[in-house]
């Protein structure tokens, strides 16, 4: 593993008991770089992530981050590899009956021997990191789509991770939003050198954040691309990434090989 890879993925079956949604699959993520996961529904994208972030133990193969196997390791070596990474959930994964505030000062509280006055401190710097500053006593529920993801980014952000891992960040989101929550996570990366892990399908993303990526496909379980994904849509020797990256379905695809 280089210098300049901190998560390796070698060789990992993945699934759940025995039956196995991804096989054999081996890639790596540079350090401070943008990498997104994509592919179609049911190609293994939410469960590759899981099995990243320590989740769900591989059926075989393993993921190495930082230099430590994410199953392998005793339980302070986990800990401190949990302390070290930050997750986006789908639905921005806040506690409804707790404060923004309340939310974001749970991993600090659980991994740091921090005073509340310093804890206090930190929630208001992460959530004006996010643009949410003055929204520290709001509920979850008071806050719209769009906010509970920049919340839900400040807690993930909370303990400065060098990693941070993304479930569909723009997930139900207008395409405005959508684009500031993109804005936000270039500025994020950018600013404080944060390697980022998004697993997506929105094309625009896609383009806008991410300068490689890999696609999975459910019938091949595994990897069918890597690499740029402007060099993917235009170049792909691969007619099911073709379509993908220009949104052209396999139906369509076939009743115009039929009329050709």
């Amino acid at each position: 593993m280089s210098e300049h890879t901190l998560i390796k993925v070698y060789n990992l079956t993945a699934g759940y008991g025995e039956q196995a949604i991804l096989e054999k699959v081996s890639f790596e993520v540079y350090r401070e770089e943008i990498f997104a996961i994509l592919g179609g529904s049911g190609c293994g994208k939410s469960t590759l992530l899981k099995h990243m972030t320590g989740l769900i133990p591989p059926i075989s193969g393993t993921v190495t981050v930082c230099g430590v196997d994410v199953h392998q390791s005793d339980q302070d070596s986990y800990r401190r590899f949990l302390r070290n990474i930050g997750i986006l959930y789908q639905s921005g994964g806040l506690i409804s009956s707790m404060t923004l505030a309340e939310n974001v000062a749970l991993p600090i509280k659980e991994y740091t021997p921090l005073k509340e006055e310093e804890i206090n401190y930190l929630v208001e710097m992460k959530l004006e990191q996010v643009d949410l500053k003055g929204f520290e006593h709001h509920l979850p529920s008071e806050i719209s789509g769009g906010m509970k993801k920049r919340a839900g980014l400040a807690r993930a952000m909370a303990l400065n991770p060098d990693i941070l891992f993304f479930d569909e960040p723009t997930a139900g989101l207008d395409p405005i939003t959508s684009a500031e929550i993109d804005e936000l996570i270039i500025k994020i990366n950018r600013s404080l050198g944060t390697t980022m892990v998004i697993v997506t399908h929105e094309l625009q993303s896609i383009f806008r954040l991410a300068k490689r990526v890999i696609m999975l496909d459910k019938m091949v379980k595994g990897i069918i691309a890597e690499g740029n994904p402007h060099y993917l849509r235009d170049h792909s020797g691969n007619p099911a990434v073709r379509n993908f990256f220009n949104r052209i379905s396999t139906s369509h695809n076939a009743t115009h090989e039929s009329r050709s």
